[in-house]
């Protein structure tokens, strides 16, 4: 996308009048950042918003516009911004200290939360960071088979550990990328999302440790992966000791209060989490089976003659994390939070096909659980919104879009008062409700007048 393109463009043009003080910031933080982010995703032409406060399901600028929000802390927000249970539980913890050097009641009361929600959790190891979960998942079972290599699908994220950059959002080749080391790459099998041929001639040649996948599919079911799917792979990885391992860093505690595992009956070896997981704030975790999570016990080391596994973090189990995480988790096992979050997105997805029908845009809404994904159909097949199925479709067409035309769309829905990702799509939260399903639904149909108007569509 070029400047030439942004500068003609009457959305990008309103945008830049409404954003003033956005843009200002943004300004000072490329002489800080490269290219004036802190995270891949935020970043937006011609720049991101500055948020300065949220509540609930809305979330407000710093200059003062207000926007129902889809980004949803990166789907760390089941129950909205600023759940009044979850901050006072954040503040008591924060207010007797904020890092101890040494346990505290408040790590154990989190793992027991953790231990009686999700059905594979006979031990818990947290982490800083769902990368760092899915990095120390993958050390384990290596170290408890014995062999070296991983299977992982095309267009599932892991995190940025190496291991399993390529086929994220490139080199689906399985070559390297930037960075990473070639002997690296060769030790990760990248597969196409659903194919269990595939899949079960990889492990029939031996030495696969483990396959992980997010387990409802990549983004959250953008490319999706269906029950029978995840039997096999179950059914597959026990017949040849490798582990099973589901990347639950945003199915974790949304999908349903156990998890992916827990709402489709499959239980994986080994599970990590992130996300919900810490009620807003940085946490991970790594799940699973007990004599697996032996390879981090002091004892069981010397048990068994094994290397123990090193595994520091300066900020794992950190005590306002804990009190935060134990929180929200609470909340989600005994409230309808997950069901709630789960109808209004199957309503938004209804209502926005209704928009798409109605503007006689070849489009599609889809997804499943609290998330909602848009297929800007960029091959234009003639469709039926009501009627679409994803599973008719590879990843490549489903995940293909026009760079330009998301810009457009996302900064449209902004200028409307609503924040979408750039799937684009998003996740619901607890805190949504119909006014905000009012006003997105608006907020589309005007969004995709403008893109009219613009000749996008």
């Amino acid at each position: 996308m070029t400047d030439s393109i942004l500068s003609n463009s009457s959305i990008v043009a309103a945008y830049r009048e409404k954003s003033p003080l956005s843009a200002e910031l943004a300004g000072q933080a490329a002489q800080s950042f490269p290219s004036g982010v802190t995270h891949d995703s935020r970043y937006l032409q011609p720049y991101g918003l500055y948020i300065d406060r949220a509540e609930g399901a809305h979330k407000w600028d710093v200059d003062g516009n207000e926007y129902v929000d889809y980004f949803g802390g990166h789907g760390a927000l089941l129950l909205g911004h600023n759940h009044p249970q979850v901050l006072a539980a954040m503040h008591s913890a924060i207010d007797a200290g904020t890092h101890f050097g040494a346990s505290h009641a408040l790590e154990l009361r989190w793992a027991q939360a953790v231990q009686k929600m999700v059905p594979c959790a006979e031990r818990v190891r947290f982490t800083s960071s769902g990368t760092e979960a899915t990095l120390l998942a993958l050390r384990l079972a290596r170290a408890h088979t014995g062999k070296n290599k991983i299977i992982h699908f095309s267009t599932h994220f892991h995190g940025w550990q190496d291991h399993v950059t390529s086929g994220y959002s490139s080199h689906f080749d399985g070559a390297p990328t930037t960075g990473v080391l070639p002997g690296v790459a060769e030790q990760s099998i990248l597969l196409a999302p659903g194919d269990i041929d595939a899949v079960a001639a990889a492990l029939s040649e031996g030495d696969v440790a483990a396959i992980i996948l997010e387990p409802t599919g990549a983004t959250f079911g953008l490319v999706p992966v269906y029950p029978d799917h995840l039997a096999a792979l179950r059914e597959l990885t026990s017949q040849h000791d490798t582990l099973l391992v589901f990347d639950e860093v945003v199915t974790g505690f949304r999908v349903s209060p156990g998890g992916a595992q827990a709402a489709l009956g499959v239980i994986p070896d080994l599970a990590t989490f992130a996300k919900i997981l810490a009620g807003g704030l940085p946490g991970g975790a790594v799940v699973g089976r007990k004599d697996v999570l032996d390879l981090l016990d002091f004892e069981a080391k010397v048990r068994q003659g094994r290397e123990k596994i090193a595994h520091q973090g300066t900020f794992n189990a950190n005590p306002a994390s804990a009190a935060a995480g134990t929180a929200a988790l609470n909340i989600i096992a005994t409230t309808d939070a997950c069901n709630k979050a789960n109808a209004y997105a199957a309503a938004l997805r209804t209502g926005l096909n209704e928009v798409i029908e109605a503007a006689g845009v070849a489009w599609a809404a889809y997804g499943t659980y609290s998330g909602f994904h848009v297929f800007t159909n960029t091959r234009k097949r003639p469709i039926t919104p009501s009627e679409f199925n994803p599973s008719e479709y590879d990843f490549e067409e489903l995940k293909a879009n026009s760079p330009e035309l998301i810009t457009k769309l996302r900064l449209a829905m902004l200028l409307n008062g609503v924040d979408i990702t750039g799937w684009p799509g998003g996740t619901v939260s607890a805190a949504h409700d119909e006014d905000d399903l009012k006003k997105t639904l608006d907020a589309f149909r005007d969004s995709l007048v403008m893109l009219k108007n613009e000749g996008e569509l």
